[in-house]
């Protein structure tokens, strides 16, 4: 049997263990698409703020971990998939044979569509090259615009902030990380980012960048012109789906996959930030761009890859930011369902906030910030769609008792 895995992030290097472990004696290709070997992009931030050095990123640290597991990790990157001769072709015209493909190509960083996005001095940081090329250009006191504080603008924040720049961070929508978290939530978050220095201007989108005298100008909607040094893009993501155009894999906003991670082409397989499945609160189809859900897929896709029963009761929404030093936690249907009720608890001072969602006697989501010791606990209500009873309505009364209430209600698992 050959298994080809298009991919190697945390849900292809998971996956390629997890067939080697259940299929000792298939032949495993992992293709990574950048040089050196497998990382995880996850500790870009600590790398910014000088915590750990390069050979810190790497996903496994032992040099020979690849060739000990007897899997082929290959550079490369995919330019296209004939599902029915069953070949990856490289970019470079070498081909891949399989009998069982698993895409885990990850997420590409999204670039704006204004004039000037092409000028030098206009960066993403997604890569490890995007931190070397970024790095030897940033000093402290350099002049930065950041376009964009979601989940990542936020956590590149910490690191910039580690390296004395100069900071203004322009925010499209009228709050931070709004993708995770409610308006009081990121109005802390915001408060915090700008008493630690940082320039925040929401409800700001620039129409072009400028090159004038050396330096970049950023032009705002209204006409104000912001002088930079470097512009930093941090606009989102999207599933790296390009080179399956042809491939006839159903995609929406990312690759339709069942529970068993497979396709609608039996062979070919899916996980990580590519994948799209149902959420296991909403029932909705969602792709669900977080490690945790990457690992978990990329395992269940193995199994299955090996002939072994295995299916995900659906993707969990857990995320958990650090901002310069600030914790905040979104679980769930953080947003609220319909029909449902909620709590929260709001200490403006000691920048801490806590928002219950409920339907019915289940906990279906939260808002929290600062709440550091209750995140085990959330998830685990959450995400095990423990049955409260009596304890849904003490938490409307005080929402701090959750470890009383999965204590009290741990057990009763639906």
């Amino acid at each position: 049997m050959r298994h080809v895995i298009i991919g190697s992030g945390p849900a292809g290097v998971v996956a390629a263990e997890t067939l080697r472990k259940t299929d000792p004696t298939s032949a495993i290709t992992l293709l990574h698409g950048e040089a050196g070997v497998p990382y995880a992009r996850m500790t870009i931030p600590y790398l910014l703020a000088g915590k750990i050095d390069m050979a810190g990123t790497r996903m496994r640290q032992q040099p020979d971990h690849y060739d000990r597991l007897d899997i082929r990790l290959m550079a490369g990157l995919a330019r296209t998939v004939d599902s029915a001769a069953r070949k990856v072709v490289l970019e470079d015209g070498r081909v891949l044979p399989y009998d069982r493909l698993l895409v885990a190509s990850g997420a590409t960083p999204a670039l704006q569509r204004i004039p000037g996005i092409d000028l030098p001095g206009v960066h993403t940081c997604w890569t490890l090259e995007d931190v070397r090329t970024f790095t030897e250009k940033a000093k402290p006191g350099t002049r930065i615009v950041q376009m964009g504080a979601g989940f990542v603008g936020c956590i590149i924040m910490e690191g910039l902030v580690s390296m004395g720049v100069d900071l203004t961070i322009l925010v499209r929508s009228g709050r931070m990380v709004s993708r995770m978290m409610n308006p009081i939530a990121s109005g802390m978050i915001r408060r915090w980012c700008e008493a630690k220095g940082v320039r925040i201007r929401v409800n700001t989108l620039p129409k072009e960048l400028r090159s004038a005298g050396g330096e970049l100008r950023v032009v705002l909607d209204g006409g104000e012109e912001l002088p930079a040094d470097m512009y930093l893009c941090l606009v989102g993501v999207k599933p790296n789906t390009g080179f399956l155009a042809e491939s006839g894999v159903a995609m929406k906003e990312g690759i339709l996959v069942d529970a068993s991670m497979r396709t609608n082409i039996p062979e070919i397989y899916a996980a990580g930030d590519v994948a799209e499945f149902t959420d296991c609160i909403t029932g909705e189809r969602m792709v669900n761009a977080i490690q945790p859900n990457a690992v978990e897929q990329g395992r269940i896709a193995a199994l299955n890859m090996a002939g072994k029963a295995a299916t995900s009761r659906g993707t969990f929404a857990f995320n958990v930011l650090g901002t310069l030093g600030l914790l905040s936690y979104s679980f769930g249907a953080w947003q609220g369902l319909a029909g449902g009720e909620s709590v929260e608890l709001v200490d403006e001072p000691r920048f801490r906030y806590l928002r219950l969602e409920f339907l019915e006697d289940r906990l279906v989501g939260a808002n929290m910030v600062g709440f550091v010791q209750h995140a085990g606990v959330l998830r685990g209500l959450i995400e095990g769609k423990v049955r409260l009873g009596a304890w849904k309505q003490r938490l409307l009364q005080d929402p701090t008792l959750l470890m009383q209430a999965y204590l009290a209600g741990a057990q009763k698992v639906a």
